[in-house]
Protein backbone atom coordinates (compact mmCIF):
# COMPACT_ATOMS: atom_id res chain seq x y z
CA UNK A 1 0.00 0.00 0.00
CA UNK A 2 0.93 3.52 -0.47
CA UNK A 3 2.10 5.62 2.44
CA UNK A 4 -0.07 6.78 4.35
CA UNK A 5 -0.34 10.91 4.51
CA UNK A 6 0.14 12.69 7.86
CA UNK A 7 -3.57 13.35 8.11
CA UNK A 8 -4.06 9.28 8.01
CA UNK A 9 -1.80 8.93 10.33
CA UNK A 10 -3.25 11.09 13.22
CA UNK A 11 -6.35 9.04 14.41
CA UNK A 12 -3.69 5.68 14.47
CA UNK A 13 -1.13 7.94 16.50
CA UNK A 14 -3.93 9.00 18.71
CA UNK A 15 -5.07 5.67 19.49
CA UNK A 16 -1.53 4.10 20.09
CA UNK A 17 -1.17 6.98 22.74
CA UNK A 18 -4.38 5.96 23.68
CA UNK A 19 -2.71 3.81 26.70
CA UNK A 20 -1.46 6.81 28.82
CA UNK A 21 1.83 6.30 28.90
CA UNK A 22 4.69 8.85 26.95
CA UNK A 23 6.07 7.49 23.90
CA UNK A 24 9.10 8.46 21.55
CA UNK A 25 8.62 9.36 18.20
CA UNK A 26 10.74 6.68 17.18
CA UNK A 27 8.36 4.46 19.02
CA UNK A 28 5.17 5.92 17.09
CA UNK A 29 7.09 5.15 13.66
CA UNK A 30 7.52 1.72 14.41
CA UNK A 31 3.83 1.19 14.99
CA UNK A 32 2.91 3.34 12.67
CA UNK A 33 4.88 1.17 10.21
CA UNK A 34 2.99 -1.97 11.65
CA UNK A 35 -0.13 -0.64 11.54
CA UNK A 36 -0.28 0.21 7.56
CA UNK A 37 1.98 -2.73 7.34
CA UNK A 38 4.50 -0.96 5.42
CA UNK A 39 7.15 -3.02 3.68
CA UNK A 40 11.12 -2.67 4.61
CA UNK A 41 11.27 -0.88 1.67
CA UNK A 42 8.32 1.73 2.28
CA UNK A 43 9.55 2.17 5.75
CA UNK A 44 13.38 2.97 3.86
CA UNK A 45 11.81 5.54 1.37
CA UNK A 46 12.84 8.90 1.94
CA UNK A 47 12.06 12.13 1.13
CA UNK A 48 13.40 14.02 -1.77
CA UNK A 49 15.70 15.61 0.39
CA UNK A 50 17.15 11.99 1.47
CA UNK A 51 17.28 13.16 5.09
CA UNK A 52 14.41 11.61 6.70
CA UNK A 53 12.04 8.55 5.88
CA UNK A 54 8.57 9.57 4.76
CA UNK A 55 6.85 7.42 7.56
CA UNK A 56 9.05 9.05 10.14
CA UNK A 57 8.62 13.37 8.43
CA UNK A 58 4.75 12.36 8.32
CA UNK A 59 4.70 10.86 11.62
CA UNK A 60 6.49 13.99 12.97
CA UNK A 61 3.59 16.49 11.14
CA UNK A 62 0.86 14.29 12.49
CA UNK A 63 2.21 14.91 16.30
CA UNK A 64 2.85 18.62 15.74
CA UNK A 65 -0.91 19.09 14.65
CA UNK A 66 -2.29 16.70 17.46
CA UNK A 67 -0.25 18.88 19.71
CA UNK A 68 -1.08 22.22 18.62
CA UNK A 69 -4.46 21.01 19.32
CA UNK A 70 -4.10 20.03 22.52
CA UNK A 71 -4.53 16.23 21.92
CA UNK A 72 -1.29 15.43 22.81
CA UNK A 73 1.11 16.48 25.05
CA UNK A 74 5.38 16.33 25.24
CA UNK A 75 6.18 15.31 29.00
CA UNK A 76 9.92 15.01 27.88
CA UNK A 77 11.53 15.94 24.66
CA UNK A 78 10.84 14.15 21.58
CA UNK A 79 8.09 11.95 23.39
CA UNK A 80 4.32 12.59 23.04
CA UNK A 81 1.37 11.65 25.55
CA UNK A 82 -2.45 11.95 25.13
CA UNK A 83 -4.29 14.29 27.14
CA UNK A 84 -8.09 14.46 28.50
CA UNK A 85 -9.08 16.25 25.06
CA UNK A 86 -7.58 13.23 22.99
CA UNK A 87 -9.19 10.89 25.19
CA UNK A 88 -12.37 12.45 24.54
CA UNK A 89 -11.99 12.83 20.70
CA UNK A 90 -11.32 9.22 20.71
CA UNK A 91 -14.25 8.36 22.79
CA UNK A 92 -16.62 9.92 20.09
CA UNK A 93 -14.94 7.22 17.78
CA UNK A 94 -14.16 9.46 15.00
CA UNK A 95 -14.15 7.72 11.50
CA UNK A 96 -10.67 10.04 10.67
CA UNK A 97 -8.80 13.06 11.98
CA UNK A 98 -7.95 15.88 9.84
CA UNK A 99 -7.79 19.43 9.67
CA UNK A 100 -10.83 20.22 9.96
CA UNK A 101 -12.25 18.36 12.49
CA UNK A 102 -9.05 20.11 14.76
CA UNK A 103 -10.21 23.46 13.70
CA UNK A 104 -12.76 22.91 16.17
CA UNK A 105 -9.92 23.82 18.39
CA UNK A 106 -9.19 27.32 18.84
CA UNK A 107 -5.30 26.73 19.88
CA UNK A 108 -4.71 24.84 16.52
CA UNK A 109 -6.75 27.83 14.61
CA UNK A 110 -4.87 29.92 16.27
CA UNK A 111 -1.57 27.88 14.96
CA UNK A 112 -3.00 27.91 11.73
CA UNK A 113 -2.86 31.82 11.87
CA UNK A 114 0.62 31.46 12.96
CA UNK A 115 1.64 29.87 9.91
CA UNK A 116 1.06 32.58 7.41
CA UNK A 117 2.76 35.96 7.06
CA UNK A 118 -0.49 37.39 5.72
CA UNK A 119 -3.04 39.14 7.68
CA UNK A 120 -6.20 37.30 5.89
CA UNK A 121 -6.33 33.75 5.99
CA UNK A 122 -7.42 30.95 4.14
CA UNK A 123 -7.46 28.10 6.31
CA UNK A 124 -7.61 25.69 3.68
CA UNK A 125 -4.46 26.89 1.66
CA UNK A 126 -2.38 27.91 4.79
CA UNK A 127 -1.07 24.70 4.98
CA UNK A 128 -1.20 20.85 3.02
CA UNK A 129 -4.73 20.55 2.61
CA UNK A 130 -6.77 17.64 2.36
CA UNK A 131 -6.52 17.47 -1.59
CA UNK A 132 -3.07 17.67 -0.79
CA UNK A 133 -1.83 15.60 1.85
CA UNK A 134 1.67 16.82 1.86
CA UNK A 135 3.83 17.70 4.88
CA UNK A 136 5.49 21.46 4.34
CA UNK A 137 9.01 19.88 3.86
CA UNK A 138 7.65 17.58 1.05
CA UNK A 139 5.64 20.81 -0.58
CA UNK A 140 8.87 22.43 -0.34
CA UNK A 141 10.63 19.81 -2.46
CA UNK A 142 8.30 19.43 -4.71
CA UNK A 143 8.30 22.84 -5.66
CA UNK A 144 12.23 22.64 -5.87
CA UNK A 145 11.80 19.69 -7.85
CA UNK A 146 9.63 21.78 -10.51
CA UNK A 147 11.95 24.59 -10.67
CA UNK A 148 14.96 22.64 -10.71
CA UNK A 149 13.22 20.51 -13.97
CA UNK A 150 12.22 23.67 -15.87
CA UNK A 151 15.75 25.22 -15.15
CA UNK A 152 17.55 21.98 -16.49
CA UNK A 153 15.24 21.63 -19.86
CA UNK A 154 15.78 25.74 -20.61
CA UNK A 155 19.55 25.41 -19.56
CA UNK A 156 19.72 22.50 -22.20
CA UNK A 157 18.06 24.91 -24.75
CA UNK A 158 20.82 27.25 -24.72
CA UNK A 159 23.71 24.58 -24.91
CA UNK A 160 21.76 23.20 -27.93
CA UNK A 161 22.02 26.65 -29.70
CA UNK A 162 25.83 27.45 -28.38
CA UNK A 163 28.49 27.10 -30.45
CA UNK A 164 30.81 24.20 -30.54
CA UNK A 165 33.29 26.07 -29.36
CA UNK A 166 31.41 27.17 -26.30
CA UNK A 167 30.36 23.51 -26.07
CA UNK A 168 33.58 22.96 -25.34
CA UNK A 169 33.95 25.35 -23.15
CA UNK A 170 31.41 24.36 -20.78
CA UNK A 171 32.44 20.97 -21.01
CA UNK A 172 35.98 22.50 -19.37
CA UNK A 173 33.81 24.35 -17.08
CA UNK A 174 31.80 21.74 -15.61
CA UNK A 175 34.85 19.00 -15.07
CA UNK A 176 36.80 21.57 -13.76
CA UNK A 177 34.30 22.36 -11.28
CA UNK A 178 33.55 18.62 -10.66
CA UNK A 179 37.26 18.29 -9.75
CA UNK A 180 39.05 17.04 -12.54
CA UNK A 181 41.64 18.61 -14.75
CA UNK A 182 43.61 20.65 -11.80
CA UNK A 183 42.92 24.48 -12.26
CA UNK A 184 40.90 25.89 -15.47
CA UNK A 185 44.39 26.95 -16.78
CA UNK A 186 45.60 23.43 -16.56
CA UNK A 187 42.42 21.70 -18.41
CA UNK A 188 42.34 24.60 -21.02
CA UNK A 189 42.87 21.98 -23.75
CA UNK A 190 40.97 19.10 -22.33
CA UNK A 191 38.91 19.63 -25.35
CA UNK A 192 40.95 20.50 -28.18
CA UNK A 193 41.21 18.39 -30.73
CA UNK A 194 43.94 15.65 -30.03
CA UNK A 195 44.48 13.83 -33.60
CA UNK A 196 43.36 10.15 -32.37
CA UNK A 197 40.16 8.97 -34.17
CA UNK A 198 36.99 9.35 -31.94
CA UNK A 199 38.69 11.40 -29.12
CA UNK A 200 37.72 15.26 -28.45
CA UNK A 201 40.67 15.91 -25.85
CA UNK A 202 42.16 14.62 -22.66
CA UNK A 203 41.46 16.09 -19.31
CA UNK A 204 43.70 14.81 -15.95
CA UNK A 205 42.02 12.80 -13.73
CA UNK A 206 43.06 14.90 -10.46
CA UNK A 207 45.57 17.67 -9.98
CA UNK A 208 48.63 15.59 -9.76
CA UNK A 209 47.83 13.84 -13.33
CA UNK A 210 48.13 10.31 -12.24
CA UNK A 211 45.93 9.38 -14.63
CA UNK A 212 43.79 10.97 -17.70
CA UNK A 213 40.10 10.37 -18.97
CA UNK A 214 39.78 10.89 -22.48
CA UNK A 215 36.42 12.88 -23.63
CA UNK A 216 33.98 12.87 -26.64
CA UNK A 217 31.34 15.71 -26.35
CA UNK A 218 28.49 15.89 -29.44
CA UNK A 219 26.15 18.81 -29.41
CA UNK A 220 23.43 16.47 -31.15
CA UNK A 221 19.89 16.36 -31.69
CA UNK A 222 19.68 12.45 -32.76
CA UNK A 223 19.99 9.34 -30.14
CA UNK A 224 23.57 8.65 -30.13
CA UNK A 225 23.41 4.61 -30.96
CA UNK A 226 25.76 1.75 -29.98
CA UNK A 227 28.50 2.48 -33.16
CA UNK A 228 29.35 5.76 -31.71
CA UNK A 229 30.06 3.94 -28.42
CA UNK A 230 31.90 1.38 -30.13
CA UNK A 231 33.72 3.80 -32.39
CA UNK A 232 34.77 5.73 -28.55
CA UNK A 233 35.92 2.19 -27.34
CA UNK A 234 38.04 1.56 -29.91
CA UNK A 235 39.56 4.73 -29.99
CA UNK A 236 40.17 4.54 -26.36
CA UNK A 237 42.07 0.81 -26.80
CA UNK A 238 43.90 2.23 -29.66
CA UNK A 239 45.88 4.66 -26.76
CA UNK A 240 45.76 2.49 -24.46
CA UNK A 241 43.27 4.36 -21.72
CA UNK A 242 41.32 2.97 -19.10
CA UNK A 243 38.65 5.62 -18.51
CA UNK A 244 36.82 7.70 -20.97
CA UNK A 245 33.93 10.43 -20.94
CA UNK A 246 30.73 10.57 -23.63
CA UNK A 247 29.18 13.56 -23.37
CA UNK A 248 25.89 14.39 -25.34
CA UNK A 249 23.39 16.77 -25.04
CA UNK A 250 20.95 14.20 -26.70
CA UNK A 251 20.33 10.55 -25.41
CA UNK A 252 21.78 7.23 -25.34
CA UNK A 253 20.14 4.22 -26.89
CA UNK A 254 19.79 0.85 -24.68
CA UNK A 255 22.02 -0.42 -26.80
CA UNK A 256 24.80 2.31 -26.30
CA UNK A 257 23.96 1.70 -22.78
CA UNK A 258 24.47 -1.23 -22.41
CA UNK A 259 27.77 -1.73 -24.79
CA UNK A 260 29.64 0.63 -22.20
CA UNK A 261 28.50 -0.94 -19.59
CA UNK A 262 29.61 -4.23 -20.53
CA UNK A 263 33.34 -3.37 -21.94
CA UNK A 264 36.57 -3.15 -19.78
CA UNK A 265 37.42 0.09 -20.36
CA UNK A 266 35.44 2.41 -17.69
CA UNK A 267 33.38 4.67 -19.62
CA UNK A 268 30.94 6.89 -18.18
CA UNK A 269 28.04 8.34 -20.88
CA UNK A 270 26.37 11.59 -19.65
CA UNK A 271 23.35 12.29 -21.47
CA UNK A 272 21.88 15.89 -22.06
CA UNK A 273 19.37 15.24 -19.01
CA UNK A 274 22.15 14.20 -16.73
CA UNK A 275 24.47 17.14 -18.02
CA UNK A 276 21.96 19.57 -17.55
CA UNK A 277 21.49 18.36 -13.83
CA UNK A 278 25.32 18.39 -13.03
CA UNK A 279 25.66 22.14 -14.37
CA UNK A 280 23.33 23.15 -12.13
CA UNK A 281 24.61 20.60 -8.89
CA UNK A 282 27.89 22.26 -9.63
CA UNK A 283 26.55 26.15 -10.95
CA UNK A 284 28.02 25.87 -14.31
CA UNK A 285 25.75 28.36 -16.40
CA UNK A 286 23.99 28.87 -13.25
CA UNK A 287 23.43 31.32 -10.51
CA UNK A 288 22.00 31.22 -6.88
CA UNK A 289 18.76 33.45 -7.18
CA UNK A 290 17.28 32.80 -3.68
CA UNK A 291 18.11 30.84 -0.49
CA UNK A 292 15.42 29.56 1.57
CA UNK A 293 16.56 27.89 5.21
CA UNK A 294 14.71 25.13 6.90
CA UNK A 295 15.48 25.09 9.89
CA UNK A 296 14.89 22.96 13.33
CA UNK A 297 14.72 23.10 17.33
CA UNK A 298 18.51 22.45 18.15
CA UNK A 299 18.28 20.05 21.57
CA UNK A 300 21.53 19.98 22.45
CA UNK A 301 21.13 23.91 22.99
CA UNK A 302 18.14 23.29 25.80
CA UNK A 303 20.11 20.83 27.74
CA UNK A 304 20.86 22.33 31.16
CA UNK A 305 23.91 21.54 32.89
Amino acid sequence: MPIPDYQTIMLPLLEFASDGKAHSIDECTEQLARHFELTPQEKRELIPSGRMTYIKNRTGWARTYLKEARLLDSPKRGEVQITDRGMDVLAKLPLRIDQELLKQFPEFVDFLNRSRRERTLDLKSSLPSLGNEKTPEEAIEDGYQQVRVKLADELLENVRKCSPHFFEKIVVDLLVSMGYGGSLKDAGQATQQSGDGGIDGIIKEDRLGLDTIYIQAKRWENTVHRPEIQKFAGALQGVRAKKGIFITTSTFSEGASQFAAGIESKLVLIDGEQLAQYMIDFNVGTSVQQVYEVKKIDSDYFVEG
